[in-house]
């Protein structure tokens, strides 16, 4: 099991866990929309550290985009498993073919 499947599994347990003793069932308990949008202020946040160069911050901010991104997923029951499976159904075709088909 990979460190990521790890972290989906351990969400996935705390989405009935007591929000007073688990940030990520606190989250959970917020709703998608609030998922959502802890998600896109990580993302800034990374964003912000690409630009500024400093790799071990924007190191630090891409795991809390991962986690995030993982805890917005299980707030819509969209599991890590099924967003691989995507990633492993676009391989091996162009960037550009991919897009093209949408």
């Amino acid at each position: 099991m990979t460190t990521l499947q790890s972290l989906a599994a351990t969400i996935a347990a705390r989405k009935g866990a007591d929000p007073e003793t688990s940030w990520t069932a606190k989250l959970l308990s917020k709703g998608p929309e609030k998922c959502a949008e802890k998600f896109g202020e990580e993302a800034v946040e990374a964003i912000i550290e690409a630009v500024k160069g400093d790799r071990a911050r924007l190191t630090a901010e891409a795991a809390d985009v991962l986690y995030h991104l993982l805890v917005m997923l299980a707030s819509r029951d969209v599991t890590l498993a099924e967003v691989e499976a995507e990633l492993a159904r676009r391989e091996g075709t162009s960037g550009i073919a991919e897009k093209a088909g949408r």
